[in-house]
């Protein structure tokens, strides 16, 4: 008896191939130029499975477009979609198709990559008369699968699912290609969570039933993370698995895709892929296993060697990929440089002169400001600014653009700046939790360099100031919290005066904290922290000095104040040795008793 029906799995999420799944769900991720899924369903075809289900949760709307419209071979597959309204496990998801299954079936992931004989696999269950054959292969590593041990006969033994190097007991993998029975569904309920390898097939090896593994020659990729998926398509490219890039082989394994032009002066060195209706400039260097999908402008002088480039991509003139990854619509303007490993998600705009490092991810939607180095991955906000400093110090939402890194390089970056390790500087922030967590961050930048650090503790900007100069220190990082958002933090940068530093000196800052060009003391040079003692009362006496006490203490002011909580301290201590009454205007909106309270404070020595 043929049969002809097969499920895909293709509901994977694809949470280690962020960002590139962000924008689609893992089967449609594109490997030389078409979706995962539209390889496992040539390869059903080529081995007659012409009734196909798919079993969907994440973005599904995805998947059924471009299979109802935009799939080549359509016409020769009949695909039924199940989704998932939640998780049902790899074996739950199966019986929720329904109807759908009658007879034997065969099982198979939508973001594999294989050349595996399916006919050589049905054959195989005919024979053994087995309830389910699991599909094997081998591979050199296999911590990341399930182990499958088999007898002569291929009977299953034993197997383990992602096992430790001490558990290996074989390099023969489960793929998560099955054929099956149908009355294997009915060990669980409908609407049940159950997994094939975690819980039925331990069951059917448990009650003796007929499992049976067939290790088969050929390519197998499990796309589970971003080097994976390099290799994959890069695999397709160097002819190691048996699937055919599409376009035209113009030159020994380059293959160009119709409408895609390309300049004469451009040099091309295969294997690569020039995607359909591409534009390649003069003098573009092409390298081996590159990949440009449809749609891409190409300028002249680029130079791309192993990456991928997914559809419309615009790349300006004299940039360099060096087995990088680029999402749909990416726009990289002139002389951008994306080195191996980096990730650039759809729709994110690097403008020129900037450089993405190795193995840095970038969200969708990101804007890389001109000249910027981005040396860590960009996932919240919008845009890397290249000037991090703004109308006062840096300022930003907290732990979004103002984060402990970044709080940590840049006070490393100051201090720096000076060129002594022998400088001193002081650091302090308001009374609120996300400031003291930040002025941590910086007190650690800064002992990084072998700097000495003065520990103010909580306090006000003009206090911080007053320390500076006070301490005779090289400078000072104050950070604080805005009145009006909490969200917001701002990190003021002082000079020796106290003075915020000048807008040349925040220039070198921003220059050494994107190069992280700044030295690095050993673990013997590291000074600890120093805590600075009664600071505020030599602030408030300096205050005093340039008044006439016995003129305010004669005159009995009365004084009404709205103040955050954090200045309260210091009008206090003020009003007591100037006798003069305040009350706050919190306390009268509080409607309390003490909207009729003037305080007046008791005496306060000033140190001499």
């Amino acid at each position: 008896m043929v049969f002809t029906k097969a499920i895909i799995m293709a509901g994977g999420e694809g949470s280690r191939l962020r960002p590139l799944t962000c924008s689609y769900p893992k089967p449609m991720v594109p490997v030389v130029n078409r979706p995962i899924m539209a390889h496992i369903v040539d390869l059903l075809l080529t081995h007659g499975f012409t009734e196909i289900g798919a079993t969907l949760q994440y973005m599904p709307e995805v998947i059924q477009d471009y299979f109802e419209y935009s799939y080549a071979q359509k016409q020769k597959v009949r695909i039924s979609y199940f989704t998932e309204d939640k998780p049902l496990g790899t074996a739950g998801s199966v019986k929720n198709t329904g109807d759908f299954i009658q007879d034997t079936f065969l099982v198979i992931s939508g973001d594999a990559l294989t050349d595996l004989d399916l006919t050589a696999a049905v054959n195989f269950h005919r024979q053994k008369g087995a309830m389910a054959t699991l599909v094997l292969t081998k591979v050199k590593y296999p911590l990341e699968y399930g182990v499958v041990i088999t007898n002569r006969e291929g009977r299953i033994t034993q197997f383990l699912e992602k096992p430790a190097w001490g558990e290996v007991f074989s390099d023969a993998v489960n793929t998560g290609i099955y054929i099956l029975e149908p009355e294997v569904l009915n060990y669980f309920d409908r609407e049940q969570f159950f997994d094939f390898s975690k819980n039925l097939f331990p069951l059917l090896l448990k009650e003796n039933r007929p499992l049976f593994g067939l290790t088969l020659p050929g390519y197998w990729c499990d796309i589970g993370n971003l080097e994976q998926y390099l290799q994959a398509n890069q695999a397709v490219l160097s002819g190691q698995v048996k699937i055919r890039a599409p376009g035209q082989e113009i030159t020994p394994r380059v293959w160009v895709e119709e409408g895609a032009e390309i300049n004469p002066g451009a040099n091309i060195c295969g294997p690569a892929l020039i995607g359909d209706n591409c534009r390649i400039g003069s003098q573009a260097e092409i390298g081996p296993l590159t990949i440009i999908g449809s749609g891409c402008l190409i300028q002249e002088r680029t130079n791309l060697k192993r990456s991928v480039l997914w559809r419309n991509i615009f790349l300006g003139s004299g940039s360099a990929l060096r087995g990088a990854i680029l999402g749909d619509r990416v726009r990289a303007e002139p002389y951008v440089t994306i080195y191996e490993g980096a990730v650039v998600g759809s729709d994110s705009i690097i403008k020129k002169r900037s450089v993405i490092k190795p193995d840095v991810k970038l969200w969708p939607n990101k804007t890389v400001e001109a000249q910027t180095v981005v040396k860590k991955n960009l996932i919240w906000g919008t845009h890397t600014p290249k000037n991090i400093f703004g109308l006062e110090g840096i300022t930003g939402l907290f732990n979004t653009e103002v984060t402990p890194e970044l709080a940590l390089c840049a006070g490393a970056a100051f201090a720096s700046l000076q060129g002594n390790k022998n400088n001193r500087f002081s650091v302090g922030s308001d009374h609120f939790a996300a400031s003291i967590m930040l002025k941590e961050a910086v007190v650690a930048g800064i002992q990084s360099t072998g700097a000495r650090v003065f520990n103010l503790g909580p306090g006000i900007t003009p206090l911080h100031r007053f320390a500076v100069r006070h301490l005779n220190l090289a400078g000072g990082i104050h950070i604080k919290t805005s009145p009006l958002n909490e969200q917001l933090i701002t990190m003021v940068f002082l000079d020796r005066q106290g003075s915020n530093i000048s807008r040349d000196t925040e220039r070198k800052v921003e220059n050494l904290y994107r190069l992280e060009d700044f030295p690095r003391a050993d673990a013997g040079h590291v000074q600890p922290a120093e805590e600075v003692q009664y600071i505020a009362e030599e602030y408030i006496h300096s205050l005093l000095q340039e008044v006439d006490l016995n003129l305010f203490q004669k005159k009995k002011f009365r004084l009404v104040v709205s103040s955050p909580p954090a200045l309260k301290e210091y009008i206090n201590k003020l009003a007591q040795a100037l006798n003069i009454e305040v009350k706050y205007l919190a306390d009268a909106q509080a409607g309390s008793e003490k909207d009729n309270y003037f305080s007046r404070g008791v005496k306060f020595n000033v140190p001499t």
